[in-house]
C-alpha cells in the first residue's frame, strides 16, 4: 500500500514508518516539525506540512495515489493539557477533523489513528479490556475520545474503515534504525531515569509511594515502540479486509516505578537517586492492558515483554544520543 504516516518524525511514526518500509509498503511522512525531527523520517520520505493545510494535504494525496493514513501526530503531554487545553483541542481535535475531510475529498478511506489508554480515565478493573468505561479525567484523553467518536461516525456515514489504537506506556528504542525517543520538554520516566544516569539530572522523582500496590508505586504496562509499529502495520493490513478496530496494545504485565529505577541501575551500572515527593493529581495506581483482543485479532504478540530488555534498548540509544538528535534547533 501507498501510506501517509502523518506524524511520522515523531517518536512512535518514525519507527512505524520505518516497519511499513521495511515490510513492503510505500511511505510518505507529512509533519511540521514541531516536535518530530527531520532525521528521525526515512530518507526522501519526508514531507513538511500541518494538518490544518488541508489542500495541501489533498495534493499530497492526489500526487502520491495515497491508499492509508497513519496518524500519529497530536499535542501528547497529559500535564500540559490541562494547564493548557487550548492547542490540544485545536491539534487533536480540529486538527485531526481537517485530515479526515481531506482524506473524503481525495477518496482515502483507511486510516489507523493513535489513540491511547488515558482514554478509560481511572478504570474499575485491571488489566483493562476494551469494554471497560472510557471516562478521561484530563483534556489529552477527551480529545483522543473525542476523535474515536468521530471515526466511528464518519464509519457509519462515509464508510471510512479504520482502527483505533490504545497504546500504554511507549518505551525503548530502535535496534536496527538510529531513531529514538527524543522529547522537549521529557516527560516520560524511561528516558528521565536514563537522564540521571547520563548525569543530566541529579535525582529521578518518584510521584508518591503510597499507592495500594505492592511497592507503594505506580504501575504501568511498558510496551516497546518496535512492538507498537509492528501492530499498526498489522491493523493497517487488517482493514484492507473492511475491519473497523478498537484495541489495546500493552504487553499484558505492568512494572513499578521503583521497578523501572532498579532495572536501570542493573542496565547502566549507575547509582541513579530517588527522591520521594508528592503525588500528581489524577495518576492511576495501575493502568496495565489486557491485549488478548489485539493478540487474536492481529496475530501480534510484543516481543519485549521483560522491562529490563526495553531499558536496555532506550540505554543504548541515549549513549550515543545524549542530547538526543542532532537537528533540534
Amino acid at each position: 500500500m501507498r501510506v501517509l504516516v502523518v506524524g511520522g518524525a515523531g517518536y512512535i511514526g518514525s519507527h512505524s514508518a520505518w516497519r511499513l518500509r521495511q515490510d513492503g509498503h510505500e511511505v510518505w511522512v507529512y509533519d511540521n516539525l514541531s516536535e518530530g525531527h527531520r532525521a528521525a523520517a526515512p530518507a526522501g520520505a519526508l514531507i513538511e506540512g500541518d494538518l490544518m493545510e488541508r489542500e495541501k494535504l489533498q495534493r499530497v494525496f492526489t500526487e502520491h495515489k495515497i491508499d492509508a493514513v497513519m496518524h500519529f501526530a497530536a499535542s501528547c503531554y497529559v500535564g500540559v493539557s490541562v494547564t493548557d487545553p487550548a492547542p490540544y483541542y485545536q491539534n487533536n481535535i480540529v486538527g485531526t477533523l481537517s485530515l479526515l475531510d481531506a482524506m473524503r475529498a481525495s477518496g482515502v478511506e483507511k486510516i489507523v489513528f493513535s489513540s491511547t489508554c488515558a482514554t478509560y480515565g481511572i478504570p474499575e478493573i485491571v488489566p483493562i479490556t476494551e469494554a471497560e468505561k472510557q471516562q478521561p479525567i484530563n483534556p489529552y484523553g477527551f480529545t483522543k475520545l473525542a476523535i474515536e467518536h468521530a471515526l466511528a461516525d464518519y464509519s457509519h456515514a462515509y464508510g471510512l474503515q479504520y482502527a483505533a489504537l490504545r497504546y500504554f506506556n511507549a518505551s525503548g528504542a530502535s535496534d536496527e534504525h538510529d531513531i529514538g525517543e527524543d522529547h522537549d520538554p521529557e516527560t516520560h520516566l524511561i528516558p528521565l531515569v536514563l537522564q540521571v544516569a547520563l548525569g543530566q539530572r541529579e535525582t529521578i522523582k518518584i510521584f508518591g509511594d503510597d499507592y495500594p500496590t505492592p511497592d507503594g508505586t505506580c504501575i504501568r504496562d511498558y510496551i516497546h515502540v518496535e512492538d507498537l509499529a509492528t501492530a499498526h502495520v498489522a491493523a493497517l493490513e487488517k482493514l484492507a479486509l473492511g475491519s473497523q478496530l478498537k484495541l489495546n496494545l500493552g504487553t499484558g504485565q505492568g512494572a513499578s516505578v521503583k521497578e523501572v529505577i532498579e532495572a536501570s541501575r542493573r542496565v547502566t551500572g549507575h547509582a541513579i537517586p530517588a527522591e520521594i515527593v508528592a503525588r500528581r493529581e489524577g495518576d492511576p495506581p495501575q493502568l496495565v492492558a489486557d491485549a488478548r483482543l489485539a493478540n487474536e485479532t492481529l496475530a501480534w504478540q510484543p516481543k519485549y515483554t521483560d522491562i529490563e530488555a526495553i531499558v536496555a534498548s532506550a540505554w543504548k540509544w541515549h549513549q550515543t544520543h545524549p542530547r538526543g538528535y542532532d537537528d533540534r534547533g
